[in-house]
C-alpha cells in the first residue's frame, strides 16, 4: 500500500529534508511523499516552521525547474516560485534520495486552478452564462490551457521520473470558495452556485457544437435562472433535491441536460492527453472530491484513461467512508489504483480515535493507498495519530 502525505516544498526547506523524511517514515509510518509541484495562492498557518508562523505562497507558480524546450512555443508560460529559485530544487533532492532508498515520490500537481495565469491570459479562463471571467480557473476546453497542462505533466514526469503524479483540478471549478474575499449578499442556493459555475466561454461553445450540442440555448436558460435568483428578496430552492438528484434534475430541459452531460468530455479528453504525454513509468492519478461530477469529472470514464484516483473523504463520517471506497472501486474497476485522502485538520479530526475510525475502511484489501493532508499545516503530534490509525 502506498502511504503518503501531501507536503509543500517550503515546509521541506524550513524543516530540512532529513527531519521531513524521519517524520514521514519513522514517526508517521509512511512510505511516500506527495510534493506540491504547482500550486495556487493562500494564507497558511505554519505551526511547525522555525522560520515563520504565517506564509503566503506565490500565486500560480511551479515548484520545479522547467525544461525550456518544452515551453518554447506555448502561449501560457509558467513561473518558477521564488522559494525554488532561491532555496533549491526540492523535488530533485527527493528523487535523488529515493534512488538511495528514501521515500517514494509523488508529484501533487494543480492543473487549471491558477489565478495568476488567469489574470495574465483571460482568454483562456472559464466564463459564466453572462460572459464574466472566472480568473481562478483556466478552461479545460481552451487549447492554450490544455497545452499548458500537457507541458506541465510532460516536464515533471520526464525530467524527474516520479513514481506517480496526482492531478488536482483538471476540470471546471465551482463558483464559491475558489477566490478570496468573496461576497454573496443574495444567499446562493446549491443549484444557483452550480449554474454560476457552468462555463459558456467561446471554446466550450465551439467544442460542444463540434459534438452536436447546442450550447447557446443552454446558456440563455441558465442566464434566465441566475437573473431570477438575483431578483428574489430571499433565497428560494427551485431544485431542493439538488445536488443529490444529480444531473437528472435538469432532464425536463433537454438542451441544458445535453450540455451538462457534454461537460465531461473536455475533462476526460484532457486526462487522456496527459496520460499520453506523461512518462510511461509514472502513474497518473486523479484527485477527486465528493461530487466531482459537478466539475465535469466522470470517475468511471477517467478510470479508463489513467491509472486511478485518490478519493478525498473530507468532512465524512467514518460510516460513510466504506461506501465512498466501494463506489470508487465500482467506478474504477478492479485493476485501477484506488486511494483515500484524509484531512488532519481540527475539529474534523478531533482526536486519534476519530482518525482511526475514518481510516479503517481504507485499510481494506481492495484499497491501494492513503494520503494525508497536510504535513506542514498540522502540529507534529498528529503524525503519531497517523501511525496509530495505520495499526488499527
Amino acid at each position: 500500500m502506498q502511504l503518503s502525505m501531501w507536503t509543500y516544498p517550503w515546509d521541506v526547506q524550513d524543516l530540512g529534508l532529513e527531519m521531513v523524511e524521519r517524520d514521514l517514515f519513522e514517526r508517521a509510518g509512511l512510505n511516500m511523499i506527495s510534493l506540491a509541484t504547482s500550486y495556487h495562492a493562500g494564507r497558511f498557518l505554519q505551526p511547525r516552521s522555525p522560520r515563520r508562523k504565517a506564509y503566503f505562497p506565490e500565486d500560480g507558480t511551479i515548484y520545479f525547474k522547467p525544461t525550456t524546450a518544452r515551453w518554447a512555443d506555448l502561449v501560457i508560460q509558467p513561473k518558477v516560485a521564488d522559494v525554488i529559485t532561491e532555496g533549491g530544487d526540492v523535488l530533485a533532492e527527493l528523487v535523488q534520495r529515493r534512488e538511495a532508498g528514501g521515500l517514494q515520490v509523488s508529484c501533487w500537481t494543480v492543473c487549471l486552478h491558477n489565478t495568476r495565469l488567469g489574470m495574465l491570459y483571460p482568454q483562456a479562463v472559464t466564463r459564466n452564462a453572462f460572459g464574466d471571467p472566472n480568473y481562478y480557473n483556466l478552461c479545460p476546453s481552451h487549447p492554450d490551457a490544455r497545452a499548458y497542462v500537457r507541458a506541465l505533466v510532460a516536464d515533471i514526469t520526464h525530467t524527474y521520473k516520479p513514481d506517480r503524479i496526482e492531478l488536482e483540478s483538471p476540470s471546471f471549478m465551482g463558483f464559491a470558495h475558489e477566490y478570496h474575499h468573496e461576497k454573496d449578499g443574495v444567499g446562493l442556493t446549491p443549484e444557483d452556485d452550480f449554474l454560476l459555475s457552468l462555463c459558456f466561454c467561446p471554446s466550450c461553445l465551439s467544442r460542444a457544437a463540434g459534438a452536436g450540442i447546442e450550447g447557446e440555448a443552454a446558456r440563455e436558460l441558465v442566464k434566465q435562472w441566475i437573473a431570477e435568483a438575483c431578483e428574489r428578496a430571499v433565497p428560494e430552492r427551485c431544485f431542493p433535491e439538488f445536488p443529490a438528484s444529480g444531473l437528472d434534475t435538469f432532464l425536463p430541459w433537454p438542451q441544458l441536460h445535453a450540455y451538462l452531460l457534454w461537460r465531461f468530455e473536455p475533462v476526460t479528453s484532457l486526462v487522456v492527453e496527459l496520460r499520453e504525454v506523461a512518462d510511461p513509468e509514472t502513474r497518473v492519478l486523479i484527485i477527486d472530491l465528493k461530487d466531482g461530477w459537478l466539475g465535469g469529472c466522470d470517475l468511471a470514464a477517467l478510470g479508463k484513461v489513467c491509472e486511478g484516483a485518490i478519493l478525498c473523504a473530507y468532512d465524512m463520517q467514518a460510516g460513510d467512508v466504506a461506501g465512498l471506497m466501494a463506489a470508487g472501486r465500482t467506478a474504477l474497476g478492479a485493476e485501477k489504483f484506488l486511494g483515500a485522502g484524509y484531512r488532519l485538520f481540527y475539529p474534523e479530526m478531533a482526536g486519534p480515535e476519530i482518525l482511526a475510525a475514518k481510516v479503517k475502511p481504507a485499510l481494506a484489501p481492495d484499497v491501494d493507498g492513503i494520503n494525508f493532508y497536510n504535513y506542514g499545516l498540522v502540529p507534529a503530534a498528529r503524525l503519531d495519530w497517523v501511525r496509530a490509525a495505520r495499526a488499527v
